[in-house]
């Protein structure tokens, strides 16, 4: 919006330059995007924001300023004399709830012509063109005061009568209304759309555009004035929906001030007089919804409290009675009663804004917030003993960690929303005694298929894996972070736990170079990568018997004998119910319950020298039972005691060609090292001996030749 620094000064005694004033208008919260010089005046870019329509005016603009520089305002004349006689028009309000009040005049034996130099170059310095004296004069007054107005031709009214309704209203309901507007162009008008009518026809669109029919022209002798409070959110719905956007609009759209229509009404007809020759006959004003201020309750000390300052409340009080807000204080309680054109203010925090706007954000203190650097020594030592591991930042720490960690090996992260159907269970075979169907129901769900809150996330990967598939994706890899829900007993709230689920996807194509890792085996690196990370050590797969898993291709992720999750080959029996069109695409899902695993983080990491000395290794095969887990295998391998024993891994599990029926071949690795020495093949031979003897009476198995 445009202001004119002359103009201002019309309104208040300024002798600040307009540099000055600019960065006052700027802190007060009325940002200066640029100042114009042009003929000696100052021309502000002032860019007003959608809370504030009381400041689309140079009054609204004088107002701020006013208080900013403790100056009195003088509102400019507007007090005529009508000409006596009784006044034949008549104005109803159909539609209350669309407007509040109306006012109107009538001005007769006008001169249209052409408007003063000085109205002129006022609108142009403000960016409008001049048109002719009349519409000239409420384009200025719209300017100035802020409120839109609209000059009806009034001898094209008919009736002698203006209504004020929809064409529901007006017409029965269901019904439209066609309107040639000033723009030239036909309009289909809805029905909940406000007009303005005469006795027979519309001729204006209420708040946006007056009618073709009824403008000012060069033969217009006498007008009636509009000045009205039409609905913000009906004229902003009539404005979107007829693509139209006028001044008038812009600004109803916003809320003006039903009380300085009046003032705008007087002050219109008061110019008109003066530069088109009018006599000012009598005023109609319908006020049929009286403006009720609202009240708002608050004490000093919260204001200073907010806002870091030392105001005494008479300083609260000045600041805000030179914005025209009246104040009764009693006992450092304000009762605040904010001023019919700010409909912004409507809490205890927008009085807070106010207070802190006209006393200068300058005022407030730079104060560093306070931090606590590290952690003190006794939440360090309960961190090592454990308990960190349901502490909130340890827990928001590993959740980051879970997931930087599945975003390294090149996961992609997905967020659904929190609910699924029964029937997503029963595609994943999940049987009626499983914690899985234990589901919190929801009372009023969008659809039956969101009817339920996830009690796993899978069912939401299987959707995201089936949109992409049909959008031609071919290889992707997929992860949420998630609760899930349990219901409880009756009377008991959910038990809401954090899991952690992915999945790959990837269609079987031919590519030179491509290296073709089984994707069973990606998903299963992928979880060791994430346990590295955590620091859990001591974890084993076995066989699962998840009953959407492919049987031989799932394995149950355990810790301690207590089962944090699974990862397995999707079965193809729920791939083709989700009707894939690709040809047997490889699906894998993992899900990790991410509260069970965290207790087993390493919380405090202990550092020791590297070695200093070599370690041997011994490569050992055993011809086992093809029933026997080689997570037992293992187990029993850890659990050997020799302290020369540094790691142990199985490298190898193999069936087939040379290996009897019912039986597989299961190879590991010993590494042995000593901390003082290096050893020789006399001190290991007999230890591996032994560890070998060990193993093979546990499996029951023997040495492979």
């Amino acid at each position: 919006m445009r202001i004119s620094l002359d103009w201002l000064k019309e309104f208040i005694p300024l002798t600040a330059d307009a540099d000055e004033i600019a960065h006052r208008l700027t802190m007060l919260g009325l940002e200066i995007e640029a100042v114009e010089r042009v003929d000696g005046d100052a021309i502000f870019e002032v860019n007003v924001t959608p809370n504030r329509p009381d400041c689309l005016s140079v009054v609204g603009i004088a107002r701020e300023l006013s208080a900013a520089y403790d100056m009195e305002l003088t509102i400019p004349e507007h007090d005529i004399m009508a000409e006596p006689g009784e006044l034949d028009f008549n104005v109803d309000i159909l539609d209350v709830d669309l407007c509040h009040r109306y006012a109107g005049r009538i001005v007769r034996n006008l001169t249209i012509g052409e408007s003063p130099d000085w109205l002129k170059r006022r609108l142009e310095k403000c960016g409008l063109r001049a048109i002719n004296n009349v519409v000239d004069v409420t384009n200025y007054v719209l300017l100035e005061l802020g409120h839109p107005l609209h000059a009806f031709d009034l001898a094209t009214l008919k009736g002698h009568r203006i209504r004020v309704a929809t064409p529901a209203t007006a017409m029965g309901k269901g019904a439209t209304a066609k309107l040639t507007t000033l723009d030239g162009v036909e309009r289909e008008i809805p029905g909940d759309a406000l007009l303005i009518w005469d006795a027979v026809r519309p001729v204006a669109v209420a708040g946006v555009m007056g009618g073709q029919e009824t403008e000012v022209s060069g033969t217009t002798v006498d007008i009636f004035i509009e000045s009205a409070y039409f609905d913000p959110v009906s004229v902003r719905k009539t404005s979107k929906t007829l693509g139209l956007k006028t001044e008038a609009s812009y600004r109803f759209e916003r809320g003006t001030d039903i009380k300085m229509l009046k003032k705008a009404l007087d002050r219109t007809a008061y110019l008109m007089k003066e530069v088109a020759d009018g006599m000012i006959y009598g005023k109609i004003d319908i006020y049929p919804r009286k403006h009720v201020p609202a009240e708002i309750s608050l004490s000093a000390d919260k204001v200073n409290r907010v806002l870091g300052l030392s105001l005494s409340t008479t300083e609260m009080v000045a600041s805000l009675e030179k914005l025209g807000f009246s104040i009764e204080e009693s006992g450092g309680l304000m009762s605040v009663r904010p001023p019919v054109y700010r409909g912004d203010v409507k809490r205890d925090a927008d009085i807070i804004e106010e207070v802190a706007r006209t006393c200068g954000y300058e005022r407030i203190p730079a104060v560093l917030p306070k931090a606590t650097l590290g952690i003190s020594d006794a939440a360090s030592e309960r961190l090592v003993e454990g308990e960190g591991a349901t502490g909130k930042r340890f827990y928001e720490r590993a959740l980051h960690e879970v997931k930087q960690s599945l975003l390294k090996t090149g996961f992609t992260e997905v967020i659904n929303l929190s609910f699924m159907g029964e029937q997503d269970l029963d595609l994943l075979g999940i049987a009626a005694p499983d914690r899985r169907r234990k589901c919190v129901r929801i009372k009023n769900p969008l659809r039956t298929e969101e009817s339920l809150l996830r009690t796993t996330l899978v069912p939401s990967l299987l959707r995201n894996m089936a949109h992409n598939a049909s959008h031609g994706n071919r290889d992707f890899r997929l992860f949420e972070l998630s609760r899930v829900f349990v219901a409880g007993a009756d009377g008991t709230l959910p038990l809401e736990r954090h899991h952690g689920a992915a999945l790959l996807y990837r269609e079987k194509t031919k590519s030179l170079y491509r290296e073709e890792t089984q994707e069973f085996f990606v998903v299963k690196g992928a979880v060791e990568a994430l346990f590295d990370d955590l620091k859990i050590r001591e974890y084993t797969f076995v066989r699962s018997a998840e009953p959407f898993l492919h049987p031989g291709q799932a394995a149950d992720i355990m810790i301690e004998g207590s089962k944090v999750g699974y990862i397995g080959t999707l079965s193809p029996v729920v791939r083709d119910a989700l009707e894939i069109k690709a040809q047997k695409p490889a699906v894998v899902v993992m899900e990790l319950d991410i509260d069970l695993l965290l207790p087993f983080t390493v919380q405090m990491l202990k550092y020791r020298p590297l070695p200093r000395f070599p370690y041997i290794e011994r490569d050992t095969a055993l011809i086992v039972d093809a029933g026997l887990e080689a997570a037992a295998v293992l187990d029993w391998l850890r659990s050997y005691p020799a302290d020369l024993i540094e790691e142990v891994a199985l490298f190898d599990v193999y069936q087939g060609k040379n290996i009897p029926e019912g039986k597989k071949s299961i190879a590991f690795t010993v590494r042995y090292r000593a901390a003082d020495r290096t050893l020789t093949d006399e001190e290991i031979d007999p230890v591996h001996t032994a560890l070998v003897a060990y193993i093979t009476d546990k499996t029951k198995g023997a040495l492979r030749s």
